[in-house]
């Protein structure tokens, strides 16, 4: 009776720190896609957060997958936003002045740089999270293998 009680318990536990995870991350998305597009509404935010979390509810299962998306979603993100800086830039002017350029040059840095190090992370997280299980220990010894040494005869 106590063990059921136990991992009911522990399942019920479980389940919560899924859902504050994916709350987070949910919320993680939201704001850099807020950030991104700067003077959106917020409605289209909220949207956009609603479809992520119900993304990630669809999707993933364990603590490690809700992170793993969130880490990928904040990459695209950070890849887009210097793409949406040079688009809002280009339709202001023709050709940009040299502080917009200067404000271009440092969205592209740390853009780039920013998402490389968001979707290397999720990578690394898929990777864990789906990671293959380690083979079950075989009945065989697992005694080291000792090389005998080649027996050799004289040369007379």
């Amino acid at each position: 009776m106590r063990t059921r009680q136990t991992s009911s318990l522990h399942a019920r536990v479980m389940l919560d720190m899924i859902l504050l995870n994916l709350l987070l991350g949910t919320l993680v998305v939201a704001v850099g896609f807020w950030l991104l597009w700067g003077t959106v509404s917020p409605g289209i935010v909220a949207g956009w957060a609603l479809a992520v979390g119900g993304f990630q509810w669809w999707k993933a299962r364990t603590i490690t997958e809700v992170w793993a998306w969130s880490t990928l979603l904040l990459g695209l993100e950070s890849f887009a936003w210097p793409l949406t800086l040079m688009i809002q830039l280009k339709g202001a002017s023709e050709t940009p002045s040299e502080g917009e350029m200067g404000t271009i040059l440092s969205a592209v840095v740390l853009g780039l740089f920013s998402s490389v190090f968001w979707i290397s992370f999720s990578y690394g997280l898929f990777k864990r999270a789906w990671g293959a299980a380690p083979d079950p220990p075989s009945n065989t010894s697992h005694a080291p293998l000792v090389s005998q040494p080649a027996k050799r005869k004289k040369a007379r």
